[in-house]
């Protein structure tokens, strides 16, 4: 009897060590997570330095990333092509369209998504800006 306490003891302690080191990483990503969304800024982009062609720019976030190709036309962003990796961020996706009709990246996030609204804007910036290097 007394074996069979310790080896439950023994189990318990080690179930609760993995569970410790699971939780020190989630907090320790989660931080981060935060961290990355909260230096993500969006600059503003001029379209008319933006020769025609398709681009492609991307971002990350830890848990959140996106990548697109974004069309330019005559100095115009015709389409947006998105993939986008979330968690519970789909709602987000609609931004394109958003940019799409104010040609510009300065366009409202959206409420309750605000990780992938960054995420998702920083890409579309990135893409942009590579057609001017």
């Amino acid at each position: 009897m007394k074996k069979n306490k310790k080896n439950i003891f023994i189990v318990l302690a080690a179930i609760l060590v993995i569970g410790g080191a699971f939780a020190a990483k989630y907090f320790s990503d989660l931080s981060s997570y935060r961290q990355a969304v909260e230096e993500i800024t969006i600059g503003e982009v001029n379209l008319a330095t933006i020769p025609d062609g398709t681009y492609t720019g991307s971002s990350e976030a830890v848990w959140v990333g996106a990548t697109v190709e974004v069309t330019v036309q005559d100095h115009r962003i015709t389409n947006i092509k998105l993939d986008h990796r979330h968690g519970q961020g789909e709602a987000a996706e609609v931004i394109t369209d958003h940019v799409i009709e104010a040609q510009s990246l300065q366009v409202d996030i959206i409420s309750g998504v605000t990780s992938s609204s960054k995420v998702i804007l920083k890409a579309i910036e990135n893409a942009l800006l590579s057609a001017t290097e």
